[in-house]
């Protein structure tokens, strides 16, 4: 079953060794609780049909062969999407998910996700998302879920504050601290993976491993120059990419420690490279597949370069004298918003604004400059609560579109 999972793509299910692998207690309670309350009837509905029952289809079992039990449960998933998306048009689960996640009941939310719910659906009239509601009700477990379908920690409301502002106004500490390490888990787990532990800061910085665990060849090193030459969408990306290959790679490690020698010569369980996912491009599902060719010193220097560029985007440090001539006028850093997997719209220190032809500026150069940090903070929080705004009218422009139109449809009477 496990290898079947793996197989199909994190995209469809994400998979954890329940005493080998790393959680926060939260939310192994918020997968016990879901586990123990029935959530599999939600994938699992076809069976529960009568005409299913007597056409003979079953569900699939451990002796199946892996071909057989991945096509099952992906049709399983995908029967589901299809099914039940329409009902998304019908009923608003958006709304509904923004009231349920005030109270405890996990498997009602669960089922509103599966009908489509959006984790960042903004609210066109109370001005929020359904995580800034779980925080303020203080519902951790909902939170859990939330961010595991999605739900971004750093999102504005109508008024630039965030679910984590929320659930520290409303002196849930505990879970404000939790969403602060979920904003931040795509590099904690990058970090942990290379040297088996996190810091206590957001960045933190593992000591380098020796110099023969590193590629430091030339070709390495023009590759860091392109990692840097990324805008900041592609660079999430790919930061998204390596944490995929990451989530693989000790997953094998895993089921390497676990499983008997019987177990480990046969194919069933080969997860080689990472699964396609059908929304991605080509393009992006090949070079994603391509990771698996990296050896352990090329995959190590790669996070590192992760790591460090993503510490530079964060901090809003310039590139050194020498790259920045060399990609001068090409590179649009300066031009995107830092990406939210890695960045926290709470406490980013985005890249300073500055003018084409200017030299590079170090966080030093901000209090030497016309515009101080301060400035720029406040800057930053009044383009949120702005672009915030402009959000909510749109989803009331939608809405309104939407209500147009069934009115429209309506025979007079």
């Amino acid at each position: 079953c496990c290898s079947v999972h793996r197989s199909l793509g994190r995209h469809i299910s994400i998979v954890k060794h329940l005493r080998h692998s790393p959680w926060s207690a939260t939310l192994l309670q918020m997968v016990h609780t879901l586990a123990s309350n029935g959530a599999n009837s939600i994938w699992e509905h076809s069976l529960l049909d009568p005409a299913q029952v007597q056409s003979g289809r079953r569900k699939a079992n451990p002796q199946d062969k892996v071909h057989d039990g991945g096509n099952w449960l992906a049709g399983e998933f995908w029967e589901l999407k299809s099914l039940l998306s329409p009902l998304n048009l019908l009923f608003p689960s958006r709304q509904q998910l923004h009231s349920s996640v005030r109270t405890g009941n996990l498997e009602t939310c669960l089922r509103l996700l599966s009908l489509g719910a959006q984790a960042n659906f903004f609210h066109p009239e109370k001005g929020t998302t359904p995580l800034h509601v779980a925080a303020k009700a203080g519902q951790v477990l909902q939170a859990e879920l939330l961010v595991v379908y999605g739900a971004d920690p750093g999102a504005p409301d109508i008024n630039g504050r965030t679910p984590i502002d929320y659930a520290r106004q409303a002196s849930q500490h505990e879970l404000a601290e939790r969403l602060v390490e979920c904003q931040y888990e795509l590099t904690d787990r990058l970090a942990f993976y290379l040297c088996g532990r996190k810091g206590a800061d957001p960045f933190f910085s593992c000591p380098p491993p020796p110099p023969p665990s590193l590629d430091l060849s030339e070709l390495a090193k023009a590759a860091k120059k392109k990692l840097q030459a990324l805008s900041n969408h592609l660079f999430e990306e790919l930061a998204m990419d390596v944490y995929d290959e990451v989530d693989r790679r000790e997953n094998d490690a895993v089921w390497l420690t676990t499983q008997n020698h019987s177990t480990l010569v046969t194919e069933r369980s080969a997860v080689p490279f990472l699964p396609v996912n059908p929304e991605y491009s080509a393009t992006r599902n090949q070079g994603r597949q391509k990771l698996a060719r990296f050896n352990a010193r090329e995959f190590a220097t790669l996070i590192i370069d992760i790591l460090s560029e993503a510490k530079r985007r964060q901090q809003g440090k310039g590139l050194t004298k020498a790259f920045d001539s060399s990609v001068h006028g090409t590179s649009d850093l300066d031009d995107q918003h830092d990406y939210d997997s890695v960045a926290s719209d709470e406490d980013t220190d985005q890249e300073p604004l500055r003018s084409a032809n200017a030299a590079p500026m170090d966080s030093s150069d901000l209090s030497d400059g016309a515009i101080t940090l301060q400035e720029y903070l406040e800057v930053k929080k009044a383009l949120a609560v702005s672009e915030a705004k402009v959000q909510q009218l749109v989803n009331v422009n939608n809405s309104l579109s939407d209500e147009l139109r069934r009115l429209q449809r309506e025979p007079r009477k």
